[in-house]
């Protein structure tokens, strides 16, 4: 008898292959606690502190900025779910289906980066709440946070979800004591709810940070949906991950926000600690441990991108089991370097890199989506996407490159970051409204370019043309 490619008790055998139909399995309702379980960690509570510290609103407008950049993202992040169903492979594998098995490197290379500097991040905040506990060297610390989410991602994919759905009780409960002590029992400063401060540029860098949150998650929305029967339906995805997504996201970062608006001049993880005094040992010690489920995430999705970039190369290539553990050691002894580095000036690198990031997500994103749901309506070649040549796709889509570049170059202007800020944003008080451009832009412009294309392809209408299997 064949042993299941992801069982209980065994280590997930399949890394970018095809999952088939007969080992699909799950419900659209796990969507929502690997989702939620894996959001509610320290790195969201930092990422919702900047509001009231680094942009520096006042609480309301921090926590409306939050609540809205959270809601409008995951829009965009939640229709990648539907991909996984559907095509049964990893998220940046079907990339080669927009620009082609070459092409496709642009991006893959780019997102393994990402998913690198969020690894590092989580493993900084990681080592520095469990240092807090346990009184181990922070650099020690940070070890054991990376080694633990290496061991989950060798065991691999329903391990994770596994994992996420018993933090989306426990570390949600945390969450809840938090709110609690800090507001009913403790008490913060007066000053806390002072209404002062509000500018735009600062609302909408923090609208910004929130809406990446959620997009920075798009390409590796369907690495855990790909074992989902093929009828989950596209709805039933989208809501389980949106809803999933915006709560494990809203919340922690509204206690960030509380946090940075209560202490606005400490180091966030020290208000926390000192906010939350007489539980602050327990909290701690559930999001660290939580944070080494989201970082196996992270570090998940970074090998299968990998292993994507390594079989483009060497079609032949069959990766198993022990590619993606080797491979996982590789990345994770990478990451290292920075998040030991990082330690001493976390939050201003942590800023810059978001504020980077989303400025080359948003065309792949547009590129990506367009593509799978109004030009070609999740009919895809999975063969060709193994194929070296590309197959139907071929080496290079100069369309999707050039409009991904398109997409680069047209955010440039009104970008307002601390490293750069073009001209435009500078005329408007230095609001960032750049993810928003290039997501107007280039979802029009590649279907337009497009649909042309694949018309003469086919020879007949492109809204048909391909086979998903």
């Amino acid at each position: 008898m064949t042993e299941p490619a992801s069982s209980p008790e065994s280590i997930e055998r399949r890394t970018i292959e095809h999952i088939p139909l007969d080992e699909r399995h799950g419900r659209a309702r796990d969507l929502f606690t690997v989702w939620f379980g894996s959001n509610i960690m320290l790195l969201t509570i930092i990422t919702g502190a900047l509001s009231t510290t680094v942009f520096g609103l006042p609480l309301w407008a921090g926590a409306l900025s939050v609540v809205l950049g959270n809601v409008i993202g995951a829009v965009v992040m939640a229709l990648h779910a539907a991909q996984g169903p559907q095509m049964g492979v990893p998220q940046m594998l079907q990339t080669r289906a927009q620009f082609g098995s070459y092409g496709s490197l642009l991006v893959v290379v780019l997102v393994v980066f990402m998913y690198l500097g969020f690894f590092a991040s989580n493993a900084v905040l990681g080592g520095q709440a469990l240092a807090q506990v346990t009184g181990l060297p922070t650099n020690v610390a940070i070890v054991i946070i990376g080694v633990i989410s290496v061991v989950a991602t060798i065991v691999g994919y329903r391990l994770i979800h596994k994992v996420t759905a018993v933090l989306s009780v426990v570390a949600g409960g945390a969450l809840i004591v938090a709110f609690v002590w800090m507001i009913g029992v403790n008490g913060v400063p007066a000053e806390t709810w002072h209404s002062g401060g509000f500018t735009w540029a600062g609302f909408m860098a923090t609208l910004s940070v929130a809406a990446l949150w959620q997009i920075a998650y798009a390409p590796y929305v369907s690495d855990y949906t790909r074992y989902m029967p093929r009828d989950t339906g596209q709805r039933a995805a989208f809501w389980g991950t949106y809803s999933g997504c915006v709560l494990g996201s809203v919340l922690p970062m509204l206690l960030g926000v509380l946090v940075g608006a209560a202490l606005p001049d400490d180091d966030t993880l020290a208000g926390l600690s000192t906010l939350t005094h007489g539980v602050s040992t327990g909290i701690f010690a559930i999001f660290a441990i939580g944070i080494t489920a989201t970082n196996a995430m992270n570090l998940y999705c970074g090998t299968l991108s990998t292993i994507t970039v390594g079989q483009t190369f060497f079609p032949k290539w069959k990766a198993g089991a022990s590619s993606r553990a080797v491979v996982s050691v590789v990345l994770f002894s990478i990451t290292l370097v920075p998040a030991l580095l990082s330690a001493e000036d976390f939050l201003a690198n942590y800023a810059n890199f978001l504020a980077l990031l989303l400025c080359v997500l948003i065309p792949w994103t547009a590129v990506n989506l367009v593509d799978f749901y109004l030009l070609r309506h999740g009919d895809y070649d999975i063969d060709a996407l193994f194929e070296r040549d590309g197959g139907r796709y071929g080496r290079f889509n100069w369309i999707a490159i050039g409009c991904y570049f398109a997409g680069i170059l047209v955010q440039i202007p009104f970008l307002s970051t601390t490293l750069f800020t073009g001209f435009i944003a500078e005329s408007m008080d230095k609001v960032d409204i750049s993810w928003i451009v290039g997501l107007a832009v280039i979802c029009p412009l590649y279907y337009v370019l497009m649909k042309p294309k694949l018309r003469a392809q086919s020879g007949h209408d492109p809204l048909r043309a391909g086979s998903a299997v």
